[in-house]
């Protein structure tokens, strides 16, 4: 148990620098933003490269996997039809906001967890591989019909999701793991160098994001942003507990799966959001909201399960 919190204070004292750092504007206007795409572009592809390729292949594609997409989607449909029927939101709204109350910041925040909390960051790759891989071109394919009448078509679907860094990252590392491929010393060696700067730039990231932020100051918006992060932080990883159970897991597996459906709402929701101009305001807060309390309910989580 005191490895879990252990866990915990690291992030949120990594967290805690990045805060510092953007409050003093060493880094200037827009250090954030750099630290975020280094993570993304850079360092977070070889890092989910080199945990993949050493995990247990058969394992990710199993239980953990069909959890997180049950219950990320089960989520998204409870939350959809609450905002839909009873709040009377378009169809475009409910769509972002149903993604705010279920979508995961896997990478930002997921990694770091997998890593300091679970001891393994492969245990993350199930749920990347569904948000990236199924998830997202779903729900952005519906958003471009909802908004702009624009119908992709499969080729600009499968271009935009294979190239994305952490699916080929993602990708390349089932298929080292699954063929039993290894790396020469000389090129592995460096790739690990690249990848140890990802969870330390999230991170600090993360933490200077935080600063000026303002949750649930717009009213109108509000109580949709209310629903999305009870959703979140309660209703998904509660739903990822009673699929593991009835899968029949216990242990570190069942831990694992319901600590990844804890995680706060991914915070590149809010550039969709943005792109789509639809539930922007709920996008935002309902990151910053279930940031911060996403640790309170995976500490009861950890205590509970760990």
């Amino acid at each position: 148990m005191s490895g879990v919190f252990s866990g915990f204070f690291i992030i949120w004292a990594v967290i805690g620098v990045g805060f510092l750092v953007g409050r003093s504007g060493f880094l200037g206007p827009h250090g954030q933003v750099v630290l975020s795409k280094l993570s993304f572009y850079v360092a977070s592809p070889p890092l989910l490269f080199l945990t993949i390729s050493q995990a247990d292949i058969a394992q990710m594609f199993s239980a953990p996997l069909l959890i997180a997409a049950v219950s990320a989607w089960v989520t998204m449909l409870l939350y959809a039809a609450v905002a839909r029927f009873a709040l009377k939101r378009d169809a475009a709204t409910v769509v972002m906001g149903s993604q705010a109350a279920a979508q995961v910041n896997a990478a930002n925040l997921g990694i770091p967890i997998a890593m300091f909390v679970l001891g393994d960051a492969s245990q993350v790759a199930p749920v990347m591989l569904f948000q990236l891989a199924i998830n997202s071109p779903l729900y952005l394919t519906i958003m471009d019909t909802l908004t702009d009448g624009h119908r992709p078509t499969p080729w600009s679907i499968i271009k935009n999701t294979f190239t994305n860094p952490l699916i080929v990252g993602s990708l390349l590392g089932i298929l080292f793991g699954a063929t039993g491929w290894q790396l020469p010393d000389l090129v592995l060696q460096p790739i690990e160098l690249v990848a140890g700067a990802s969870i330390p730039a999230m991170l600090l990231a993360f933490g200077m994001s935080l600063v000026g932020s303002r949750p649930l100051s717009d009213k109108r918006e509000r109580t949709d942003a209310l629903i999305a992060s009870f959703a979140k932080l309660f209703i998904h990883p509660a739903l990822a507990l009673f699929l593991g159970l009835l899968l029949g897991l216990d242990g570190h597996v069942l831990y694992a799966a319901v600590i990844m459906a804890s995680l706060p709402t991914a915070q590149n929701l809010y550039v969709a959001a943005v792109r789509y101009n639809r539930a922007t305001t709920v996008s935002r807060d309902t990151v910053l909201v279930t940031t911060v309390f996403s640790m309170v309910t995976m500490a009861i989580i950890a205590v509970v399960l760990s």
